[in-house]
């Protein structure tokens, strides 16, 4: 009788190839630069992808401060965090948050999308955004993504 040879690979933090990746954010949506990147730091567009392993690949963000948010979103939508005292809660608006630091939307974005535990927060560290075009990972020579082809 012969034997069936298929077998489901499972990949684990030795065999995992993770490539460099630059996205520019110039123009681009919220939601939707933050939905893609997202699937690549996971590394689902693979097909060794497995769920308990970080198995994605490692994203450059750069021109941050050219993001839009599509309607009244950048003065209706709410960020609420916590202070943890007594009447402690407070509000902020996108406006408010990208004249602080423009890279907090999107980290904030791309967050909420990661898995809310060890791993989410190991994925998360693969991630770089930078307000201008200047970034340090050159050496990593990153590839150009382009997010209208995914």
């Amino acid at each position: 009788m012969d034997i069936v040879s298929y077998k489901t690979v499972s990949a684990n933090k030795s065999t995992v190839e993770k490539k460099w990746y630059i996205v520019d954010a110039g123009d681009a949506t919220l939601g939707r630069l933050c939905s893609e990147v997202a699937k690549i730091l996971r590394g689902k567009h693979k097909p060794s992808y497995t769920p308990h392993v970080d198995c994605g690949d490692k994203v450059v963000i750069i021109n941050a401060d050219n993001l839009r948010l599509t309607g009244k979103k950048m003065d209706d939508k709410e960020y609420v965090r916590h202070t943890g005292y007594p009447g402690g809660q407070r509000f902020s608006t996108p406006r408010q948050e990208m004249a602080k630091s423009s890279t907090r939307v999107i980290e904030k974005a791309i967050k909420g999308m990661l898995p809310k535990n060890t791993l989410g927060r190991q994925v998360f560290k693969n991630m770089h955004v930078y307000e201008g075009t200047e970034h340090p990972h050159e050496a990593q020579q990153p590839q150009k993504l382009d997010l209208s082809h995914l």
